[in-house]
């Protein structure tokens, strides 16, 4: 059965890697499904939307650009994951290896390259 992800990533710069990996999630050998789950207008509850949806998830995904280190509801979502118990990875966004780490992630979590092997080894839990 495939997992459900639910991506975490800087709308403001980085929707278009966003859009890559949900294109990825419909290959025919994915090992998991995405459903859009971002939330697109901030509003006074975002947070607690966030956390349903990532309660609902099996991994988080969290992909790092170039000013991920600076977003902060990237950073919020990490802790939500830690807090409801949901794995998380992080993802290189850039194969410059430009991405930041996200503020909130651990010094000791790996930013991973983005291939496809990657991705599904990261999915099944390879980390």
């Amino acid at each position: 059965m495939a997992k459900r992800a639910f991506i975490s990533f800087d709308y403001d710069y980085d929707k278009f890697l966003k859009d890559a990996l949900v294109g990825q999630a419909k290959n025919s050998d994915s090992p998991f499904e995405i459903h859009d789950w971002s939330i697109k207008v901030a509003s006074s509850d975002w947070q607690k939307k966030a956390r349903a949806r990532i309660r609902a998830s099996d991994v988080v995904p969290v992909i790092c650009g170039l000013y991920t280190d600076l977003a902060v509801g990237v950073s919020k979502e990490i802790e939500i994951a830690r807090a409801e118990g949901i794995p998380y990875f992080l993802l290189q966004g850039y194969k410059s290896g430009n991405g930041k780490r996200p503020a909130s992630a651990k010094s000791t979590d790996k930013i991973y390259t983005w291939t496809w092997d990657n991705l599904k080894a990261l999915i099944g839990g390879a980390r």
